[in-house]
């Protein structure tokens, strides 16, 4: 696979995509005005302890209180004995059983927690006190004791010697080898494990001159945070269109892996970056619910409240030989695509993907086996059901940060979220019955229904049959005005 970044970077945003084989897998976009605070420390105060939901909320000096969930406060089971891990900052342990939260904090008390999960709609940020300092090769956990090894390295040979290497790091704190040690050498993780060490003493020291609520870490370049966490030997290439971006970038490049800071290109032509590689085209794309499939077929892809519901349909396509060979090419194409969008859009949380219904136990093998496979391309921690009866597959995904349509729009004030507003018709009726409560009140004067100009023509142009229906008197008069200010389901009548 064809791996690039591609990055545009300006005074007050900055955007990066993943391309693979040409197209946008990743988008990561961080404006000035409202950066991302996902991984940052912070010294805070305990503002209200809750019994009945095992949590508290937590001042760390922003707008809204953060969150913090009884689990995210107690050690891990992870603790008790070294295991596997994804490739996930920061890692998500089993949790084990422990005292209630109100007997471990009091309103008033000052705790050091980290960010998992930016705020989100009305909710405020989700914090631990489980910290994760995230390296190139490796994550340590200071508060834990455990050494362990991501499991996306595959073979049992490497992660073995990954994790005796681990294993012989001196000093206290728990580490998480990641993929990018593949093959690497003790000096490489003991050099990385002494910076982390170092980073966390200087937050440490931080913490204790400083009075809640105070940030600890600085703000990490969101450049820089990207190469580190996806640049490996494998990356083809690194365009920036922006000269200090391009000078940091390659040193920073350099830095990791020796010998790779010449593919870091600066983007030199006139066209603009992301217009060029066709990122832009495909952004406009990724906030459509309607996404075409090569063959014709289409998926509909719908976020809600409580899940993101994705529904696969044949469109055009009508195969050559039977239901069951269309529906399956239809299934396994949109199968790509699906999970293309879901790491492109940042879709997280429970999402359910209606397939095509298939007969045959072979097909339904077949689609289960193309879907795990896509995924494991997907750095989020995710994890599949078994395909029910009715063609469902539910999916539930790690979310931590916005997804690209909360981030990049904002809800209709037209529908106000909804997607639908009443049907010119629908307010002519409903305008109506209201004539019929408010006529009375005016005795027998004139009425002026002041309404937004399509819903004003429905009405003129019915305008002789409402008359009679209200039983006005050939002395009331009843006018119409067409105000191009009004929102779609806004009327009022007024007496003349």
């Amino acid at each position: 696979m064809k791996r690039e970044l591609i990055i545009n970077a300006a005074a007050e945003e900055t955007r990066i995509a993943l391309l693979e084989d040409g197209l946008p897998a990743e988008i990561f976009i961080e404006r000035a005005a409202t950066p991302s605070i996902l991984g940052r420390i912070y010294r805070g105060r305990i503002s209200n302890v809750l019994p009945g939901m095992q949590s508290a909320f937590v001042d760390i000096g922003l707008d809204r209180d953060a969150f913090l969930y009884v689990a995210d406060l107690l050690p891990s089971a992870a603790d008790l004995e070294p295991v596997a891990v994804e490739n996930v900052i920061p890692p998500a342990p089993v949790r084990r059983r422990g005292p209630p939260i109100e007997s471990l904090l009091k309103e008033g008390q000052e705790i050091v927690v980290q960010v998992t999960k930016d705020a989100l709609g009305s909710k405020g940020p989700r914090i631990t006190t489980q910290i994760s300092l995230p390296g190139r090769t490796l994550v340590f956990l200071p508060g834990a004791s455990h050494r362990s090894v991501s499991r996306r390295v595959e073979s049992e040979e490497e992660r073995s010697r990954l994790l005796r290497l681990a294993g012989s790091l001196p000093g206290e704190g728990g580490f998480i080898v990641r993929t990018a040690a593949e093959g690497a050498d003790f000096p490489t993780l003991d050099s990385e494990a002494r910076g982390l060490r170092a980073r966390w003493e200087e937050i440490r020291r931080a913490s204790e001159e400083s009075a809640a609520p105070a940030c600890l870490s600085p703000q990490a370049d969101l450049a820089e945070k990207v190469l580190r966490d996806l640049v490996s030997p494998d990356m083809e290439r690194i365009v920036v269109d922006d000269e200090p971006t391009h000078r940091r970038c390659r040193d920073f490049v350099e830095r990791i892996l020796p010998g790779l800071g010449h593919r870091v290109e600066k983007f030199s032509r006139e066209e603009a970056i992301f217009e060029a590689f066709g990122v832009e085209k495909e952004l406009e794309r990724a906030l459509r619910r309607r996404i075409w499939l090569p063959s014709g077929g289409y998926i509909v892809i719908h976020p809600t409240e409580a899940l993101v519901a994705i529904d696969v349909n044949t469109g055009k396509y009508v195969g050559k030989t039977g239901f069951e060979e269309t529906a399956l090419k239809t299934n396994l194409e949109a199968a790509r695509e699906v999970v293309r969008q879901i790491r492109l859009r940042d879709l997280g949380g429970i999402l359910v993907v209606d397939f095509i219904d298939l007969e045959e136990e072979e097909s339904r093998r077949r689609l289960a086996e193309a879907l795990e496979e896509e995924l494991k391309s997907d750095r989020a921690r995710s994890r599949v059901l078994k395909i029910s009866d009715f063609g469902l597959v539910e999916i539930t995904r790690q979310r931590m940060k916005k997804s690209l349509e909360t981030l990049l729009c904002r809800s209709c004030p037209t529908c106000r979220g909804s997607g639908r507003v009443k049907s010119a018709e629908t307010l002519r009726f409903q305008i109506r019955r209201e004539l019929r409560k408010v006529l009375p009140l005016l005795g027998g004067g004139d009425a002026v229904i002041r309404a937004h100009p399509e819903v004003a023509s429905a009405i003129l142009g019915n305008l002789p049959l409402l008359r009679r229906d209200l039983g006005l008197t050939g002395t009331q008069d009843l006018r119409v005005e067409a105000v191009e200010g009004f929102h779609p389901e806004h009327f009022e009548i007024l007496g003349g």
